[in-house]
C-alpha cells in the first residue's frame, strides 16, 4: 500500500513540473523525499534530464501564457525593426545617425541589466552594440559616397575610443583591450599608406616605443586600478610583437623575420624575469 502511494505521489509531482505548478526545485526535493534509495540512480537520471529539457518546456509555457499586450509588443518590434533594416537606405542622414545611437543605447542598456544576471549574454548585448556602431558607421559612409580613407579612419578611431572609455566605465576588461588592439590596427595601416620603408631597424623604430609608451601607462595607472593597468601591459606586450607582425602581414618580407621574432621572445622574456617584482604588481 506504501508503494503505491509513493507512486501516486511521484507521478502527481511529475505532473506539477511538466504543467508549471511548482518550480523545479521544489519538484526535485519532493521527489528526493519520496524516492527509494534503490531508484536514486534513475532519480538522479530523470533529475538530471529534467533540468536539461525545461528550456524547450519553458519556452512552450511562455508562449502559452503570454498575454495580447506581449504578443503585440513582439510582433510590433520585429515589424518596427524589419522596417528599419528595409527602408534605412532611404532615411535621411540625421534620421539614420540617430537609428544607429538607438540601437546601440538599446543593445548597452540591455547588457549593462542583464550583466548581473548572465554575464555571457551581457557581454553579447554590449558587443552587438559596439558593432553596430561601427558597422553602421562606415555603412553610413558608403550610403553617402564620403567613405574616403581619412573618414573610414575618424569613423574606425572614434569607436575604439568609445569601447576603451565605455570598457573602462563598465569594467568591462574584453572591451578594453579591443579598443586598444584596434587602435594598434590602425597605427600600422596608417604607417603602410605614408611610409615605405622596409628597413628592420626602422620598422622597430615605429613600434617599441609605443610599447614602452604602453608599459610606462600601466606603472602609472596601477596606483588606481589594476584592471586597467592589466589591460595596459598586455597592450603593452603586444605591441612589442608588432613589428614582426607588420612585416609579415603588410610588407610580406619574411627575410630574417624568425630570427627577429626569436631574439625579440629572448629579450621579452629576459626583461619580464628580471622585471618580474614589478610588473607583477601592477596586474595583481
Amino acid at each position: 500500500m506504501n508503494d503505491e502511494r509513493k507512486v501516486t505521489i511521484v507521478r502527481e509531482i511529475e505532473h506539477w513540473r511538466r504543467s508549471k505548478l511548482l518550480p523545479d526545485q521544489y519538484c526535485d526535493f519532493l521527489l528526493n523525499l519520496y524516492a527509494d534509495p534503490d531508484d536514486d540512480g534513475k532519480s538522479s537520471r530523470s533529475g538530471s534530464s529534467a533540468s536539461a529539457a525545461p528550456v524547450i518546456g519553458k519556452a512552450i509555457a511562455a508562449v502559452q501564457n503570454a498575454t495580447g499586450k506581449q504578443w503585440l509588443l513582439t510582433f510590433g518590434t520585429f515589424t518596427l525593426i524589419s522596417f528599419v533594416v528595409l527602408y534605412f537606405s532611404r532615411f535621411h542622414p540625421a534620421l539614420q545617425i540617430a537609428v544607429v545611437l538607438i540601437g546601440l543605447a538599446a543593445f548597452l542598456r540591455s547588457g549593462y541589466r542583464l550583466r548581473s544576471r548572465n554575464e555571457a549574454a551581457a557581454l553579447t548585448f554590449t558587443s552587438i552594440g559596439m558593432l553596430i556602431l561601427l558597422g553602421g558607421g562606415l555603412y553610413i559612409l558608403e550610403l553617402h559616397g564620403i567613405a574616403d580613407w581619412t573618414n573610414r579612419v575618424l569613423i574606425v578611431t572614434g569607436c575604439a575610443l568609445f569601447w576603451i572609455v565605455y570598457g573602462i566605465k563598465a569594467k568591462i576588461h574584453s572591451l578594453h583591450l579591443s579598443g586598444w588592439l584596434v587602435m594598434l590596427m590602425l597605427y600600422g595601416w596608417v604607417l603602410s599608406r605614408y611610409t615605405s620603408t622596409t628597413l628592420w631597424f626602422e620598422i622597430q623604430l615605429f613600434w617599441l616605443p609605443l610599447s614602452i609608451l604602453f608599459g610606462w601607462s600601466s606603472w602609472f595607472f596601477h596606483r588606481w586600478t589594476k584592471p586597467v593597468s592589466a589591460v595596459l601591459f598586455v597592450t603593452c606586450a603586444l605591441a612589442w610583437f608588432m613589428p614582426e607582425l607588420y612585416t609579415a602581414v603588410i610588407l610580406e618580407y619574411t627575410v630574417w623575420l624568425q630570427l627577429q621574432l626569436l631574439i625579440k621572445i629572448a629579450v621579452g622574456g629576459g626583461l619580464l624575469f628580471a622585471l618580474r617584482k614589478q610588473w607583477m604588481v601592477w596586474v595583481a
